[in-house]
């Protein structure tokens, strides 16, 4: 969607054209860095920004992926400050929200317990996963990195200038939902098949007939739609966040030029250093805002796949 420029809010939504400073634009010498349109058979396919960026982030995700990969290959430990720090968040994600959310009965204290045979050159992150693990959860580890990382890569591109956040784009975090969704079902389908997976959604209950078929039905299509809803909220609560910093943001930024066209324009010698004071201190707020926000939701996503995978 390219929003025009009588729109208020275009510098945070989703664009055909990356705007950059007018110095840039005249070193490369153009006027405008417009993507392209992709003529398919009967019909024209918009490249955007969001589009781009969505492509950048996953493959960022892809680099640090294969760089611990590289990195703890052949059972040695990870090594390096960039090796490490993303392999700190990694274990966090597994120690502190797939293990205890889809596990249950066993946390990363029992897990030093199981391995305490190990080498000490046993990697962190190199066990793989097998019949006798105690940690089968691990199996769905992967969709949950990935759903963090790639969110937060999302999340963090909105920091760079003249970038953007594809997580501000409704249609983007709607899609993630639908992922989530979809992942929660097909696990829950593949431990308690299908028709196990929808008896699932109404706990067990004690009341004498027809009151208990009565409150069964009800229950069931309660539970049915709060399941889209919850899956629904993951959209919006992501969008709302990375949408209001930018938007806030971009206000602060505003009132300078307000000031200038406003009848008292000599205040914008205290307006100019309030605003950018406040915008340094959002965009701190927003770095944080980043990871929490990848966090909630691969967090929530885990929580309903455990939900839909385990009976009541």
């Amino acid at each position: 969607m390219s929003a025009g420029h009588d729109d208020p809010f275009h510098h945070v939504r989703d664009s055909s054209v990356f705007e950059l400073p007018q110095f840039v634009l005249n070193m490369l010498g153009v006027k405008e860095v417009r993507l392209p349109v992709i003529h398919l058979p009967g019909y024209d396919f918009q490249l955007t920004k969001f589009m781009v960026l969505q492509v950048v982030a996953g493959l960022l995700t892809l680099l640090v992926f294969r760089s611990l990969a590289k990195s703890i290959a052949g059972g040695k430990p990870a090594s390096g400050a960039f090796a490490n720090f993303w392999e700190s968040i990694a274990i966090y994600i597994r120690d502190n929200v797939v293990r205890p959310t889809l596990g249950g009965h066993h946390d990363a204290h029992d897990d030093h317990h199981a391995h305490h045979d190990d080498t000490p050159h046993q990697p962190r992150l190199g066990h793989e996963s097998t019949d006798h693990d105690p940690h089968p959860e691990d199996k769905h580890l992967p969709f949950v990195w990935t759903c963090f990382f790639y969110i937060l890569f999302c999340n963090l591109l909105g920091a760079i200038p003249f970038l953007g956040s594809p997580t501000g784009n409704i249609n983007v975090t709607g899609a993630l939902a639908v992922t989530a969704f979809t992942m929660t079902f097909i696990v829950g389908t593949q431990a308690l098949g299908v028709v196990g997976f929808f008896k699932n959604l109404v706990p067990p209950i004690d009341a004498p007939e027809p009151l208990k078929t009565v409150l069964t039905i009800g229950i069931f299509f309660l539970e049915l739609f709060g399941l889209f809803i919850k899956h629904g909220v993951l959209a919006v609560r992501l969008f709302a966040n990375i949408m209001g910093g930018h938007t806030v943001i971009g206000v602060m930024l505003g009132f300078i030029a307000a000031i200038l066209a406003s009848p008292y324009p000599a205040l914008w010698w205290i307006v100019t250093p309030a605003s950018i004071a406040g915008q340094v201190g959002i965009g701190l707020l927003e770095l944080f805002v980043a990871f929490l926000q990848a966090y909630v939701f691969a967090f929530l996503a885990t929580i309903f796949i455990g939900m839909g995978s385990h009976p009541h």
